[in-house]
């Protein structure tokens, strides 16, 4: 029963996050929806609800009656006023689906009255009750203690509140099986773990229990949700295959069949380079596909040709791009060395202007700026020096390598010639021996129609045949000739053959004497002291050897970290063109305390260096 000028409740919860509930006897409550993330809703016929505030007709005597009442009717077992109902998520008219709680927050379970029984909710200070895990799409729970007076009736009363029922199974030991129609509808019921049951006002033991729900196993929520996963593990598949066909490149153009008539077109663009790829491509998978047969041969192998003569054009235009290649490291090379020029001269410009005569004339910033502009100069014309002697030296290694290798390079380019000009002498022998297979075995299939017909007097077939051993014997007589030229060539190759084991005799004895005269300085390095002193009794013999000795060491002058020799011979090849790096090595290693090399670096870094150690030589001299 509804009090006059009660509100509606959702009406209430819509405007307010928390209502206070009154109950007379009891301080006030403070009601959250949001304490309580598991809607239910039951059934409710007891007593009426009273708000604060919304008793309109009231008055001082229904005050004073319920404070008169208030110790009687107040059950201190229960904690509450007895015959009204505690407020709870459960109740009519609370259809609202909470947010979820913090998981710390404790749930605070309030008394829930339905038509033929009541539930009381346990104590808060117990543990709460212990589930089984659940299993895959659970939609049955498994209800135990119930009152041995309880019935099926009764169980639907509260539980369909949960959800929809699909099925009860009931036992005779007070339990039962509740099957519901979703899986959400499982976690209401769970709330109801623990709660007392009271049939009624009966405190008969047949008329009591004490509520257990729990997850159950059945197969058919088993089938079901194996059924569902199946379903969305065939939906994945559809959706992966549509965008692996999405994503799929698109198939290449069918080939034509092979005819005469597609055999010339192809024919035509293999000889052009813009088709060739794709006319390369159908001769390619008609060849896979057994187009070749005897009638067929002869254009296959024009084909063919045609593409082995495309190789030359790729070569060609190899040795273009390497042409081309090399202008350009040619013109590097310039236009590096014009730079270093100018690098030169800028540094010639500071030099200049830090002497006495002009330097005295700057400010003391000016000066400042002029050191720092020639400090920067010089070591960017150090960096580009570096780079055009590295590729200077590396000219040098190549054509060091090219005069120990010109001989065997040429004799290799000539037996590569000669070995080229073999093979495709073998390859126009072949190519003439099968013509004439196809030419006879055409003859051959003339001959037996030609049999088959009875037709002898037949003009064009009589003049067929002598243009067919026409051009049977010319071509029996230059197959002689070229077999003739193929002998020649292979006498010439044989030739070529001793003359390049003859060299590499001879290259094996040279490497010997290098090895032996190599063997002999070390010696010479390691003798004895009377054996130095003979050796550096006259180690300059030349006044040419005396200038170089005089150039080299105000080079190394300059340079106090060292320089590897092939720096100072660069810096000497500016001066005279013919000397020798050997030379010159010899020369600094005979002058013991005026010159002197180190090792630097680390590793693959790893780098000789001649250093001038004149003023240290005379001092122990």
């Amino acid at each position: 029963m509804k009090i006059k000028g009660e509100p509606d409740l959702r009406s209430i919860l819509g405007e307010h996050k928390e209502v206070w509930w009154y109950v007379p006897g009891l301080n006030q409550l403070p009601f959250d929806p949001a304490n309580n993330n598991e809607p239910l809703q039951f059934g409710s016929t007891s007593g009426p609800l009273v708000t604060e505030g919304l008793i309109e007709n009231g008055g001082e005597s229904s005050k004073k009656r319920k404070r008169t009442n208030a110790p009687s009717d107040f059950d201190p077992a229960l904690g509450m006023m007895t015959g009204i109902p505690p407020i709870t998520p459960m109740m009519p008219g609370l259809g609202i689906v909470p947010p979820p709680i913090p998981p710390d927050m404790p749930v605070v379970k309030e008394i829930i009255h339905c038509k033929s029984c009541t539930l009381f909710p346990p104590n808060p200070n117990l543990p709460p009750p212990a589930t089984r895990e659940r299993p895959p799409g659970c939609k049955t729970v498994f209800v135990g203690g119930l009152p041995e007076n309880g019935t099926e009736q009764i169980i639907v009363e509260v539980f369909e509140q949960c959800g929809e029922i699909i099925a009860i199974r009931k036992s005779k030991k007070n339990f039962c099986h509740i099957r519901f129609a979703e899986e959400y509808m499982v976690d209401k019921a769970l709330y109801l773990s623990g709660y007392r049951i009271r049939l009624g006002s009966s405190t008969d033991k047949k008329d009591t229990g004490r509520l257990h729900v729990d997850f159950a196993q059945a197969r058919d929520d088993l089938y079901e949700w194996e059924c569902k996963q199946r379903m969305l593990a065939r939906e994945e598949r559809h959706r992966r295959r549509m965008e692996e066909e999405r994503l799929r490149p698109p198939s290449p153009p069918p080939v034509v069949h092979y005819s005469d008539h597609e055999c010339s077109i192809v024919a035509e663009k293999l000889k052009d380079d813009s088709k060739f790829s794709e006319a390369v491509q159908t001769l390619l998978t008609w060849i896979e596909r057994g187009e070749v047969n005897r009638r067929s041969a002869n254009n296959f192998y024009s084909m063919i040709q045609s593409a082995n003569s495309h190789v030359r054009r790729l070569v060609n235009e190899k040795a273009a791009h390497e042409k081309d290649m090399e202008e350009a490291k040619e013109k590097f090379k310039q236009a590096l060395s014009g730079i270093l020029i100018q690098f030169e001269q800028i540094v010639a410009v500071y030099h200049s202007a830090s002497k006495q005569k002009a330097w005295d004339h700057f400010t003391k910033a000016q000066r400042k700026n002029i050191s720092v502009w020639c400090k920067q100069a010089e070591e960017i014309r150090n960096i580009h020096n570096d780079e055009l002697m590295g590729i200077r030296r590396e000219e040098e290694m190549e054509m060091s390598d090219d005069e120990i290798e010109e001989t065997t390079e040429t004799k290799e380019t000539e037996e590569s010639a000669l070995v080229s000009q073999a093979e495709a002498l073998k390859e126009e022998n072949d190519s003439l021996r099968w013509q004439l297979d196809a030419y006879r075995n055409e003859v051959e299939l003339l001959k037996q129609e030609q049999g088959k017909a009875h037709r002898e007097d037949d003009p064009n077939r009589e003049q067929q045949l002598k243009l067919l051993q026409q051009a049977l014997q010319g071509m029996q007589q230059h197959l002689l000739k070229v077999q003739e030229e193929y002998k020649r060539k292979e006498a010439e190759l044989e030739k070529i053959k001793d003359d390049k084991l003859q060299v590499e005799k001879m290259l094996e004895n040279l490497k010997e004497k290098e090895s032996c005269a190599s063997r002999l300085c070390a010696s010479s390095q390691d003798s004895d002291y009377p054996l130095e002193k003979t050796l550096n009794s006259c180690p300059i013999k030349s006044e040419r050897e005396a200038l170089l000795v005089g150039i080299i060491s105000t080079f190394l002058h300059v340079h106090p970290f060292g320089a590897s020799i092939e720096y100072i011979c660069s810096y000497l090849h500016r001066l005279d063109n013919k000397i020798c790096t050997s030379d010159v090595e010899c020369l600094m290693s005979r002058l013991q305390h005026t010159f002197k090399q180190e090792m630097t670096g680390v590793g693959a870094s790893l780098e000789k260096r001649w250093k001038f150690c004149g003023f240290e030589g005379l001092k122990l001299t």
